[in-house]
């Protein structure tokens, strides 16, 4: 299946906009804690050690599979749809962020074996993380919500600088722009 029709890469129209509810107010200027987290390569990367030029950690609540269909409840949750089109766009402006001085790594609370199934089927050119026991998304007390039995991560993506959060988006929306809505503030900032 290409990804045109691939259903988990269109965004229905009509989805709720979510709001700033203030969850991530405190983060700007936190340090990042040292907590070790798996990566699709295998390798066990902690964020807080990364301390050359900027790290863009996008957060998302799950990533579907082809072979299933999204919950019809899941488009009502606003900001729950759109995670595999967030991680194309992140994709499609990877080399691009790269030559802003920036790293990316992709965040959920799903298992690298999840996610490495998922990076390989997008093409992913950069790793993606598992906080699948939610170590960090509890020491970062991070925005969460249950769905079906699972704690997943509200859609948020933070700016890292010298081990420091120095930015959050968050709310974001419409997901499948965000690669170019971060270049964009990469770019404001150099100017």
């Amino acid at each position: 299946m290409n990804e045109r029709s691939n259903p988990l890469m269109r965004l229905p129209a009509g989805l709720p906009v979510p709001l700033d509810d203030g969850a991530c107010d405190h983060l700007p200027g936190m340090t990042m804690p040292s907590i070790p987290l798996r990566s699709t390569n295998d390798r066990v990367i902690d964020l807080s050690r990364m301390t050359s030029g900027r790290v863009i950690v996008y957060a998302y609540p799950r990533t579907g599979t082809p072979d299933k269909s999204v919950p019809p409840e899941w488009d009502e949750i606003p900001g729950a749809r759109g995670c595999t089109p967030q991680s194309c766009s992140m994709r499609d402006h990877y080399r691009e962020l790269q030559s802003l001085g920036a790293e990316v790594f992709g965040l959920s609370t799903q298992s690298s074996e999840y996610q490495k199934e998922m990076a390989a089927r997008l093409q992913l050119p950069f790793e993606v993380l598992s906080d699948e026991r939610l170590a960090l998304t509890h020491a970062l007390n991070l925005p969460t919500f249950e769905f079906n039995g699972m704690t997943l991560i509200k859609r948020l993506t933070m700016v890292l600088k010298n081990g420091k959060i120095e930015k959050v988006f968050y709310p974001v929306f419409p997901p499948d722009k965000h690669g170019e809505q971060i270049v964009m503030w990469l770019r404001r900032k150099r100017a």
